[in-house]
């Protein structure tokens, strides 16, 4: 998955500011060496005056015997290495030092991204996503069905807590395995506590692991920053807003507990619409009934939703309650 535009620069800035970074080590390294063991600088002088004279003879630009370089600076090494290990330094304490030897803090390893990069870009996709610490916890290792019971049975489906809970589980993962080639979008909704937020948080790890930018935001919080961007104008509101159209995956929770009003439902209905246009996959989590959907966003953007979301109702018992009722576990 390739990254943005601001995203990839941001990651090579960190790569340059590296380079930078052990530069200056470097030079300090040698510093302090050379004013310990001055014969250090004279054979770092003489190496370059030699690499100097040999091009100067090459390019026919000096009169004078020719020499074996390579062989000059073996020997220059040699004694260099000597000096290093008689005053107690590591072998290499005079090299550049890299936190990836691989492709030398370059990012690259030929024209192919180094190891490094993929975790520097999942690396930066976490920290935008707004939810790096709760999905240490909230994700599919540490999911279970526990929770749902086989005797609670949906009038509508007929269909049991946990049985839904599977099929909700079952398409959630199918979200997840097609996301590249076709991206969709979902509607989670069912009673407060039947784990709709879990399932979301799952759902964007796994999709963070895979390098895909994915942004999370409570209605609340999403509804704030649109409102911030409309009236405010501040750079900070505008960019995170222009991430709310761009993003790979946005996540909208708690659908429903923010105050509406008709800038909230046109603002919705925007940037669902757009979304939809660009094929950008969205996921909303609501503890709203499909009536009061209806009723609360009007009719134009539920049509929307409901024509291109996959709609996934949970049902239960508040599971934070039957945790509490099991000491926390």
């Amino acid at each position: 998955m390739s990254l943005k535009n601001f995203q990839y620069d941001a990651l090579m800035r960190a790569y340059n500011q590296k380079q930078l970074r052990h530069k200056h080590q470097q030079t300090e390294r040698i510093r302090q060496a050379e004013e310990k063991i001055p014969r250090l600088g004279e054979i770092r002088r003489e190496i370059a005056s030699l690499s100097l004279k040999k091009a100067r003879l090459l390019l026919g630009a000096q009169q004078g015997e020719d020499f074996d370089l390579a062989e000059q600076i073996r020997r220059l090494s040699k004694e260099r290495a000597a000096l290093l290990q008689q005053y107690g330094y590591p072998a290499d304490y005079l090299e550049m030092h890299y936190d990836c030897p691989l492709c030398k803090d370059t990012g690259y390893i030929g024209s192919e991204k180094c190891s490094c990069f993929r975790k520097s870009s999942v690396d930066l996709l976490y920290t935008q996503s707004n939810i790096r610490e709760i999905l240490e916890t909230e994700n599919f290792q540490n999911f279970t069905f526990d929770y749902y019971s086989s005797d609670l049975t949906d009038p509508a489906s007929g269909m049991t807590s946990l049985e839904i809970a599977h099929n909700a589980y079952d398409k959630a993962w199918d979200f997840i395995e097609s996301f590249q080639e076709t991206p969709q979008n979902i509607l989670l909704y069912g009673d407060t506590g039947v784990g709709k937020t879990y399932l979301t948080h799952c759902i964007a790890k796994e999709l963070l692991d895979r390098s895909y930018f994915v942004l999370y935001f409570t209605a609340f919080d999403f509804f704030d920053l649109l409102s911030r961007n409309a009236f405010q104008k501040d750079r900070e509101s505008a960019q995170m807003a222009s991430f709310i159209y761009d993003c790979d995956l946005l996540i909208i929770d708690d659908l429903g507990t923010e105050l509406t009003n008709s800038f909230v439902s046109s603002q919705f209905f925007c940037c669902i619409n757009e979304r939809i246009m660009n094929k950008k996959a969205t996921i909303i989590s609501t503890n709203l009934t499909m009536d009061d959907f209806l009723e609360t966003y009007s009719e134009r953007t539920f049509s929307r939703v409901s024509s291109n979301y996959i709609m996934l109702k949970l049902i239960g018992n508040d599971i934070r309650i039957q945790k509490r009722l099991l000491g926390g576990k």
